[in-house]
């Protein structure tokens, strides 16, 4: 999608399929197609938000790319390598640049290692620094998320669930990556601590010229934190573009939808505006529909759109469609 020197990663028809085994002998029956040919690209510096309702595939996305799973096809290039190929020491060197901040900050954290050894561990297990130098670098990381250096002897639950995101956040910091993925590090806190977390991404994002993927159902603050917006349904991505121009003039049926939903605090403006109700469920990924893998849920559906997959196509200028009646 962009062949500039700037951009960081390039996601290429990006494939995930989980096989399904049934019987004694367990044999494959199906498969859940979470990611089912996504492609996009991240410059250097900025923000990419991937938003889309729950089971769409935005945390299957974040963690193939990663190479936490292998995908299934597709691929992920990063600073000109092809991840998807590399051996495992490769691999190995490559994901000191690449990070993530995980959703659940009471799940991801170790509960029988303090807070030193969580932050540390990433150092430790890369031989970047041992001894004196981890615990000097510990203490400073804490300091850089707003956490008191003198926690580090604590453990997970002494904490409150945005002081351990915070840790979360420094254990990402500790080999210097050039790229994080945040998989909705905002979704588990208290609203009064989700402008804190986005706070301190910005801060740091601005301190070490990080990227970001991040992954969210917050569609506000996703328009805040985000210089450009992916919106994800069923394994495939339906429309990317600047962030103002996704909000303001959204193309794709299924993000008109998605905005319509948004609260706005103008009442004049909320009574006015027209709001898209989506029909039915939305389909099993196991089984998805042909053709769009909106059209079932589609208000304006038509024959086309069961009968071929829609191209993933530049309508305007950085703007990009899923829709065969988008023009």
């Amino acid at each position: 999608m962009s062949n500039n020197n700037d951009v960081l990663l390039k996601v290429v028809d990006l494939k995930m399929h989980f096989p399904i085994y049934r019987g004694v002998f367990q044999r494959q029956v199906g498969a859940v197609h979470a990611v089912d040919g996504v492609s996009f690209d991240v410059k250097r510096g900025e923000t990419l938000g991937l938003v889309g309702e729950s089971g769409c595939g935005k945390s299957t996305t974040g963690r193939t790319i990663l190479q936490l799973y292998k995908p299934t096809a597709g691929e992920v290039f990063f600073k000109g390598s092809n991840l998807v190929s590399l051996k495992s020491e490769e691999m190995r060197w490559m994901r000191r640049q690449m990070q993530m901040i995980f959703q659940d900050p009471y799940a991801s954290l170790n509960p029988r290692m303090t807070v030193a050894e969580i932050v540390g561990e990433p150092l430790t297990v890369h031989n970047v620094a041992t001894g004196k130098e981890i615990q000097e670098h510990v203490m400073h990381l804490l300091e850089i998320v707003g956490l008191n250096p003198s926690f580090a002897g604590r453990y997970p639950h002494e904490f409150s669930g945005g002081q351990r995101q915070r840790i979360g956040v420094a254990r990402a910091l500790a080999l210097q990556p050039s790229f994080i993925i945040c998989d909705e590090p905002i979704s588990a806190l208290d609203v009064s601590i989700q402008a804190q977390v986005v706070n301190l991404l910005e801060e740091l994002q601005e301190q070490f010229n990080l990227t970001y993927l991040f992954i969210a159902h917050d569609l506000s603050m996703v328009r805040h934190i985000s210089k450009r917006v992916a919106v994800m349904y069923l394994g495939v991505i339906m429309e990317l573009a600047n962030r103002d121009d996704l909000y303001l003039e959204p193309m794709h049926p299924y993000t008109q939808a998605l905005l319509s939903a948004v609260p706005i605090p103008d009442p004049v403006a909320d009574v006015n505006r027209k709001r898209v109700i989506l029909e039915g469920d939305v389909p099993s990924p196991v089984n998805p529909p042909s053709g769009c893998r909106f059209r079932t849920r589609c208000p304006i559906a038509e024959k086309i759109c069961a009968e071929s997959r829609p191209e993933f196509r530049e309508v305007k200028a950085g703007h990009f469609v899923a829709c065969h009646l988008v023009s």
